[in-house]
């Protein structure tokens, strides 16, 4: 079985947009991390993610979430994820393993784009 693993790159507004589509894991996170790391070196300093896409994640993908957020904090930017609408509600796979590992409240989560870099709007409920 072929698992694919993709990350392109985008913006919209003052925003960087990370789309990630595929399994975030132990093999793919790395490419993840790099992606982040090179967006925050590029002196973009808001980032969304897009993991509406993204069908597993474990502990290492939670991991370059948090990396992610730890990173941006320390040069005074804003990370924001998405999730589907629906699935942040009933609980997308990223959303339910962010919420077994406790973290789950550590981020903002938008339930798309438009909700993700629109400055006015409220982040989903935790």
């Amino acid at each position: 079985m072929v698992v694919t693993f993709h990350v392109s790159d985008d913006e919209q507004g003052r925003w960087a947009v990370l789309q990630v589509s595929g399994e975030l894991d132990l093999v793919t996170s790395p490419v993840l991390r790099q992606r982040v790391h090179d967006v925050v070196a590029d002196g973009r300093h808001r980032l969304v993610l897009d993991l509406s896409e993204v069908r597993f994640c474990d502990s290492s993908g939670v991991g370059v979430l948090i990396a992610a957020r730890r990173l941006l904090r320390s040069c005074r930017g804003d990370l924001r994820l998405i999730l589907p609408a629906q699935g942040a509600v009933e609980g997308s796979h990223v959303n339910r393993v962010l919420g077994a590992l406790g973290v789950r409240r550590l981020f903002e989560v938008h339930p798309d784009l438009p909700a993700a870099v629109d400055e006015e709007s409220r982040p989903l409920p935790a």
